[in-house]
């Protein structure tokens, strides 16, 4: 397989394990998404691999984007005078669809933390199985910023029209609990059991026929990498507009300082 520096890739037996190893919040970046997809293409054409766990090291499965990261606050800077630059932030989403044309199934094992974009790369698998102590959140308000990662479509056809609203308008987070009664994660477990117990459910998926999975997953999810990489050209075209203002600014120092932001509608 091939080597990876931000994730670790391994078999087990029909089921495949990507682990992010970003430890303690596994923010991720452009490489990191890019890693993923390649994991997963080369689990596509692996006849051996059914079924995938995507899991992560450290404190939270994946906080997002660092907002407060001085080489992307450099990035964003230049994407604000010239908006057509080739940049990695302007193609991170690109990568994110190639997770949504993968062709088999994959179980994300949420144990702690699922924010803003990394809420979107769990919402990108098929299931989730989670804890009490997890926490699910779509930030993006609160930020002053727009949903991305292709949220404003698979957070509604997952959860509802009305709940994906409450969770983009309150920018709250839901607990693992919560989470699993409202359809957005599928098990809750104990903290500790989260990674076996999402192992387990790849490998009742990965007892079933390979040819029937791909086909029937083929079907369920027909457009819906399509679907994604539509909205993440709005997402990204909003988010673009929405990182020149004041509030963006204010939702990402007020966030790192952890107190309530002053928003001026500007």
């Amino acid at each position: 397989m091939t080597k990876y520096t931000d994730i670790g890739v391994e078999k087990h037996g029909h089921v495949g394990l990507i682990e992010i190893r970003k430890p303690p919040l596994n923010f991720f970046d452009v490489s990191l998404i890019n890693q993923i997809a390649d994991a997963l293409e080369e689990f596509d054409n692996d006849i051996e691999i059914r079924a995938s766990v995507l899991a992560a090291q450290g404190k939270a499965f994946c906080a997002g984007a660092d907002f407060s990261d001085p080489k992307r606050q450099e990035q964003e800077a230049q994407a604000e005078t010239d908006p057509a630059a080739n940049l990695p932030i302007n193609h991170l989403y690109v990568q994110a669809v190639r997770i949504f044309r993968n062709k088999k199934p994959i179980v994300a094992a949420v144990h702690g933390a699922a924010i803003g974009g990394g809420l979107g790369l769990a919402v990108s698998a098929d299931f989730r199985v989670t804890c009490p102590e997890a926490r699910f959140a779509a930030n993006f308000t609160k930020l002053g910023f727009h949903p991305g990662f292709g949220l404003t479509t698979t957070l509604p056809e997952l959860v509802g029209r009305n709940n994906a609203e409450l969770i983009f308008y309150t920018s709250r987070r839901i607990t693992g609990e919560d989470a699993t009664r409202m359809g957005l994660a599928n098990v809750c477990v104990p903290q500790d059991q989260v990674r076996a117990e999402a192992m387990k459910l790849a490998a009742e998926i990965a007892e079933c026929s390979p040819l029937g999975l791909i086909s029937t997953r083929a079907t369920m999810r027909a457009g819906l990498a399509d679907r994604v990489m539509a909205a993440t050209n709005h997402e990204l075209a909003e988010q673009t507009r929405l990182r020149a203002t004041e509030d963006f600014k204010e939702g990402v120092k007020a966030t790192a300082e952890r107190r309530a932001a002053n928003f001026k509608g500007r």
